[in-house]
């Protein structure tokens, strides 16, 4: 199965601050992402993921490391994410996130569920000049 999402960032007071979504279905807190449609590039999937989960209309930078993983029906997933920043919208609970959260990187490190996220996570710190252990 194949995925894409971002990391959306900001900067406040000098220091970097990523989107965690909270999906009360799983229970857990993450990026925003999802599943492909067909004939939908990586790019295009995750610019639309991220709009639906977050409501933000964001602007694609650098591509992220991709993460595969075995999703709870035991499935692989392969998920592309691009870090973002947002050019307009504004965050409204739906039916697949009921919440959102700007979180400094250490912070969001603690609060997201799965380590294959904290991989992202890292690699998006690199990208904004900062060592690998926060």
């Amino acid at each position: 199965m194949r995925a894409a999402g971002g990391v959306v960032w900001r900067v406040v007071e000098g220091r970097p601050e990523v989107v965690l979504v909270h999906r009360p279905k799983y229970g857990d807190w993450t990026f925003p992402k999802g599943k492909l449609d067909p004939g939908e590039t990586e790019a295009d999937a995750a610019y639309r993921e991220v709009s639906e989960e977050t409501g933000y209309r964001c602007v694609l930078g650098r591509e992220l490391p991709s993460v595969e993983y075995l999703d709870g029906k035991g499935r692989h997933k392969r998920v592309h994410y691009w870090e973002m920043t947002i050019a307009d919208g504004e965050f409204r609970a739906n039916d697949e996130v009921d919440r959102l959260e700007w979180l400094a990187l250490d912070t969001a490190a603690d609060r997201l569920t799965y380590d294959h996220d904290r991989v992202v996570l890292d690699a998006f710190g690199l990208f904004a000049g900062l060592p690998p252990d926060r």
